[in-house]
């Protein structure tokens, strides 16, 4: 039974333009219809009868373009329907800088809400509107300093890299920046150019030049080494964490955990069956009207697909693929399933044994994408 729960969000003030998650300008937005909808999906679902949960996540979109009573209707459906431990549960909101003020974000600690991610991207106002962000770097430190000042201690903030036009120079003001923060968390993503949003449409027209791999590479290097001198530890390909503030959640999706999505367009893991919900919302809305499922399509997870899975995800963390657990879960050795692509990669040099586990070399980490594709049978 999952005890992690992923609730979806769809509305922002802005639409980045790399950003290809499902998502709507909340203006002229059913919100309320939606949220209505949304919190039935919950509740046939979930029983107080269910395991506590460990972990829950709220994101998007902006979960904080929300108005307060409607995320005050939100998370009161949320803790009327579920058992929780708050001192085990690890309960995350994504917002962007500037989207909550103090009354807010107090209203999110008075709910249980006790791990913040803030998606902050840059540093530098150039940059945040060249892709298509609305807040300022100014907007970030305030937020970061509210939360504090509100009484969140764990908080994390989401940077990107490899941006069209970002120099090292500023990727490394940026990461001095986030420094300063003092916060528990960050998060470092390179730019992808995914289907569907401005970028890529710029890129297919000629408009967009992105930066070589070369310096994507040592954008990452200087991101690892630098984190790492100041206690941050590179937990995950691109997460970076102060020791005892690892995401419960997302290790959730790279340990091949069940886990609950809700929401249009949100994907869920639940007795072996990985599911997406309808998108638009408006047929989203209209099928919890009428009790109908929203799920748009699902597929049974073979034991072949989950073992395959287990591998390229679990490579993602530093700790890597355990053999015993590996064993435990699938009763199969994981040499007798992936010897020859294992041993082909150890003699590349991309992974390692560390002990019982598999993981990444520090060239593995440059070409992990070229990793995860050998464990495809």
């Amino acid at each position: 039974m999952p005890t992690a729960m992923y609730i979806h969000i769809p509305f922002c003030e802005h639409i980045c333009y790399y950003c290809d998650f499902n998502k709507f300008f909340i203006q002229n937005q059913p919100v309320d219809d939606y949220i209505e909808a949304l919190n039935k999906e919950i509740n046939e679902n979930i029983s107080r009868t269910h395991p506590p949960f460990q972990s829950i996540y709220i994101g998007g979109g902006t979960p904080t373009a929300l108005s307060a009573n409607q995320l005050e209707k939100l998370l009161t459906n949320v803790f009327e329907r579920i058992s929780v431990h708050p001192e085990q549960l690890e309960f995350t909101v994504e917002m962007n800088p500037g989207d909550a003020d103090k009354n807010k974000l107090k209203l999110l600690r008075d709910f249980g809400v006790n791990r913040l991610s803030i998606g902050v991207q840059s540093f530098h106002d150039d940059m945040l509107k060249k892709i298509g962000r609305g807040h300022t770097a100014s907007d970030a430190r305030k937020t970061v300093s509210f939360a504090q000042e509100t009484g969140f201690k764990n908080i994390s903030i989401d940077l990107m890299y490899g941006l069209p036009g970002q120099t090292m120079t500023m990727w490394q003001e940026t990461i001095s920046e986030a420094l300063q923060l003092e916060v528990q968390h960050m998060s470092a993503y390179s730019l992808l150019l995914e289907t569907n949003t401005m970028f890529y449409n710029w890129y297919r027209k000629g408009e967009l030049q992105l930066l070589s791999e070369d310096t994507e590479a040592d954008m990452y290097e200087y991101l690892v080494e630098k984190l790492s001198v100041h206690g941050y530890e590179a937990y995950e390909l691109s997460n970076f964490a102060k020791p005892g503030f690892e995401s419960r959640h997302n290790q959730t999706y790279w340990k091949n955990n069940h886990y609950y999505g809700f929401g249009a367009g949100a994907h869920g893991y639940v007795n072996g069956i990985r599911y997406e919900n309808i998108k638009p919302l408006p047929h989203y809305i209209e099928a919890l009207k009428k009790n109908e499922s929203p799920i748009k399509e699902q597929h049974q997870v073979t034991k072949k697909e989950m073992m395959e899975e287990e591998m390229f995800m679990g490579l993602r963390m530093s700790k890597g693929v355990s053999q015993k657990l590996f064993y435990e879960k699938y009763q199969e050795k994981m040499e007798e399933i992936f010897g020859k692509q294992i041993n082909r990669l150890l003699e590349e040099r991309l992974v390692e044994w560390k002990d019982d586990s598999l993981s990444l070399t520090p060239k593995g980490k440059l070409l992990a994408n070229e990793v995860f594709e050998a464990f495809l049978l």
